[in-house]
């Protein structure tokens, strides 16, 4: 379990959500490579979720994302 991240919310692509005055659903996401693995904070069930980075050229935000089932999608941030 990674303890450095913290589950911000579950959301689907439809709800804006912004990290840094960056809706996330705006951008593409670029895969950083680096994968968490996180316990869902409804049910405890242990997902691994991709770690993601969003820039526009003046903010850029860093997160992890995942579904926790079809459709809804969990967000985490490092602390």
């Amino acid at each position: 379990m990674s303890f450095d991240w913290t589950f911000k919310k579950a959301t689907v692509e439809s709800d804006k959500f912004e990290i840094n005055d960056l809706n996330i659903w705006d951008f593409k996401w670029q895969d950083t490579g680096e994968k968490i693995i996180i316990k869902d904070p409804q049910y405890g069930q242990s997902h691994t979720f991709t770690v993601y980075e969003i820039n526009n050229g003046n903010a850029k935000a860093i997160f992890a994302a995942g579904e926790f089932s079809n459709g809804i999608w969990g967000i985490y941030q490092k602390e």
